[in-house]
This record gives C-alpha cells, sequence and structure tokens, in this order.
C-alpha cells in the first residue's frame, strides 16, 4: 500500500515510519524536516502544517494514496505552531482534501481525553479534527492512545529521569491516573487500522483507546518503572502540595519547553485511562507492562542515563558556586593584605597586585554565572579546565608546597577538572 504519513520526523510518526516500511508498504513520509529513516524507500514531502490549511494545499499530496495516517501533535504552543492549526485546520484540511480523492482510509492519531469532556486546548482542538473525520465518506479511525512511553520520547525522558530520583518529586498525594502504553504497541495497533482491511473494517468510524493494561496512580507508575530500569531501593516520594503544584504551573507557562504549565497539570488531574478492550483486541494480546517498557538488556544504560539528567544539572550548579565563591570571596571577605602576598609570591609585581587580584576574582564570578545560563556552549568547559591549569600550573611553580598542604588546595583541582571534563561530554544541549 501507498501511505502519507504525516509527522513523520516525530516520536511516533518515526517509529510508525519504521513499522510501515518493515511490512513493505510505500510510505510518503511528510514532515517539516526530513525525517532520519536510513531507508531508501520512503518519499519525502516537505511540508508545515501551520500553512497547509486549506483542502487545496493538499491535492497533490493526496494524489494515489491508499492510507493517510495523521502522526502531527504538540504539548505545547511555540513560535508560529499553534494548537488550531496543528491539531485542527491542518488535519480538517488533509483530510478533507483526501476523502475528495478517494482515499480508503484514514487514521487519526488523536489522544485519550479528546472528548465531550475536554477542557485544555489540547484536547480540544484533537477533537475538532477528530469530529471533522467522523463525518467524512470515508472510513475513518480515531486512534486516542495514552500517555506514550518509548526511547527517544520526551515524556520517556522525563519520567525515568524522576523515577531514578532517590526523592521523586509527584502533584498531591501522586494519586493521578495513568495507563501508560509503549510506542511499539502502539505502532502495532496503528499498522493493524491503516493496512489490515478486516481490523480497519471493525473500528471505522469509532474512537479506538490504546492503553496499557491497567489504570495506575502516579506513584506505583513511578516505582514499576524504577524498577523496570533495575534499581532496586524503593521508590521514596516527595508530595508537593497542589497550591504549590499550580504555582508552578503558572511560572512553567512562562518557561519555554517546560512539561508543567496549567494545561498539562489539568489533564494529568483529569486522568488518562481507559479500557484495553479495544488494545487487546487488535493486538490479539495484552499490551506491555510498564516493567517490560525498558528491555532487560538496556536497564543499566537507561538507568545511569536516567540518573545523569538530574546529577548534571547539581555538578553544574556546583561547579558554578565554586568560581562564584572565590570571586566573591577574594573581593573582600578574605583578608586583603593575604590576597596580596599570594600574589607576590607567585611573581606578580606588588603594584599590579591589586589589579590582578580583581581581574581573577571577576573573572571567576564572570565564569560562575556563564555556568549557570541556559546560553551556554561547550567552549565553556574548555575555557574553565584552561583557567583552572594555569592556576595549578603558577601554583605549582611558585607555590610546590600547596601540593603537600593537608587542605589539598592544588589537589582538589584534580577533581573538578573530571567534572568539567564529564560536563563537556554530557552537556551539548543547554
Amino acid at each position: 500500500m501507498r501511505i502519507l504519513l504525516t509527522g513523520a520526523s516525530g516520536f511516533i510518526g518515526s517509529r510508525l515510519t519504521e513499522a510501515l516500511l518493515q511490512a513493505g508498504h510505500r510510505v510518503v513520509a511528510v514532515s517539516r524536516r526530513r525525517a532520519q529513516i536510513g531507508m531508501s524507500d520512503v518519499q519525502h514531502l516537505s511540508k508545515d502544517f501551520a500553512h497547509a490549511l486549506n483542502p487545496s494545499d493538499w491535492v497533490g499530496a493526496v494524489q494515489d494514496i491508499d492510507v493517510v495516517i495523521n502522526a502531527v501533535g504538540i504539548l505545547r504552543e511555540r513560535g508560529g505552531q499553534r494548537f488550531d492549526m496543528l491539531h485542527h485546520r491542518a488535519p480538517a484540511a488533509l483530510f478533507r482534501a483526501a476523502a475528495a480523492a478517494g482515499v480508503q482510509r484514514i487514521v487519526q492519531i488523536s489522544a485519550l481525553g479528546a472528548d465531550d469532556a475536554a477542557t485544555t486546548p489540547y484536547h480540544l482542538t484533537k477533537k475538532a479534527a477528530d469530529d471533522v473525520l467522523r463525518e467524512l465518506p470515508v472510513e475513518g479511525i480515531i486512534v486516542q492512545p495514552s500517555l506514550v512511553f518509548g526511547s527517544g520520547g520526551a515524556s520517556a525522558v522525563m519520567f525515568t529521569m524522576q523515577a531514578s530520583q532517590p526523592l521523586i518529586p509527584v502533584p498531591g498525594w501522586g494519586r493521578q491516573i495513568v495507563q501508560p502504553v509503549h510506542i511499539d504497541d502502539l505502532a502495532e495497533v496503528v499498522l493493524a487500522l491503516a493496512t489490515r482491511a478486516d481490523v480497519a473494517h471493525n473500528f471505522s468510524g469509532r474512537r479506538v483507546a490504546v492503553v496499557g493494561p491497567e489504570p495506575i496512580t502516579l506513584c506505583e507508575f513511578y516505582a514499576r518503572l524504577r524498577r523496570s530500569m533495575g534499581i532496586r531501593a524503593p521508590a521514596r516520594f516527595l508530595y508537593v502540595p497542589m497550591p504549590l503544584m499550580r504555582a508552578m504551573a503558572q511560572v512553567g507557562k512562562w518557561v519555554p519547553d517546560s512539561p508543567l504549565d496549567p494545561d498539562t497539570l489539568a489533564m494529568l488531574e483529569r486522568g488518562n485511562a481507559a479500557p484495553m478492550d479495544d488494545t487487546r483486541a487488535i493486538l490479539g494480546r495484552a499490551p506491555r507492562s510498564v516493567e517490560a517498557f525498558v528491555p532487560a538488556a538496556a536497564r543499566s544504560d537507561a538507568a545511569q542515563a536516567a540518573r545523569l539528567r538530574w546529577l548534571a544539572p547539581i555538578l553544574r550548579v556546583s561547579v558554578a558556586l565554586v568560581w562564584l565563591i572565590a570571586g566573591v570571596v577574594s573581593l573582600g571577605w578574605y583578608p586583603m593584605e593575604d590576597s596580596l602576598a599570594l600574589l607576590t609570591a607567585v611573581g606578580v609585581p606588588a603594584a599590579l597586585a591589586p589589579a590582578a587580584l580583581y581581574t581573577a576574582a571577576g573573572l571567576d564570578i564572570v565564569l560562575g554565572l556563564l555556568v549557570l545560563s541556559p546560553w551556554r556552549g561547550r567552549w565553556l568547559w574548555l575555557l574553565q579546565a584552561a583557567v583552572v591549569l594555569a592556576y595549578t600550573a603558577v601554583l605549582t611553580l611558585h607555590l610546590p608546597g600547596f601540593w603537600l598542604h593537608p587542605f589539598g588546595p592544588l589537589a582538589k583541582n584534580l577533581p573538578f577538572l573530571a567534572v568539567i571534563w564529564l560536563l563537556f561530554e554530557i552537556d551539548r544541549k543547554p
């Protein structure tokens, strides 16, 4: 079959592309950027949903297409990406153009909660597109997945990071209901609905909930996910009062890429669960449990990567504090005459010692502030390493006795350099 897949470069879309190709289908992959598939049997079509809001914008794309799968979705609006355009108007235009062109089947990947009780723009705009599809004379199927977990997914990164923490923060008492489904189970369901006539006929015109085996609380989800990564220590929770959570959500509204805002918190409080009957019927088995989300062979690596995601910020703040404290102390908290004497001892002329002291203190403070900046580059870690090595070389040359000092003022530079090296390697995307 020749299948048009929108959102092909996204988390769900890229996994669907792989599944369709492995099943022997031809894929027209629609995305704003070229999908990284690694297979040749894909026709790439560059199209931005924000500028494809009329059926006429899709006429050429839907010619000679057997099935359309829409996998475009955003959790938060940013820049020109607006819910109404990406979730409603562009998909509606695509669906109408496909129906007019004689496309036999359309599979819309919506979201669990996009129903008559929806209140958030995310759910309401998804539902608006779902309603358009249900009114068209075409075999339309609305797939409504719960929270989707899988390697490379933003939610998987966030939840594994939090599950690996020694104290896991949860909203309120952590009793919000979730029913996460693995990305491979979702891909298998969509593949069957899109390409198997018998399955598609049974579910045509329906909403299909794609969920895990059972509803669980948020706390239980974290505990099971922790076990799936092979972490033996039991999960312990920090219960954050809901008024504080709502205040944090208001702040998160103004933080780019924050997973927490009033809408996402409202959707979490509403719950995200449904009977798994449809999922089981299509898969021919029960969907995998949370304990099976992380393959046994990958558990150690997954746990280590998850821990690094929250340990790295701690290390980064620690490095910043070292620079900031050293700079502030040098500006007057430490006896000035002792500082100047130390500079003279390492070869700085007495007349230049005050200027050298203020310059070095200012450099330390600037480095500390840059480490905390979200716009830092990897060059910053190289600069810090160069400064530490320069300090170490000068003191080694002029005051080698510091290597034998019981407090180890120079020996401590070695683990400090190791931390800088570690952050240089992992701090690739601030």
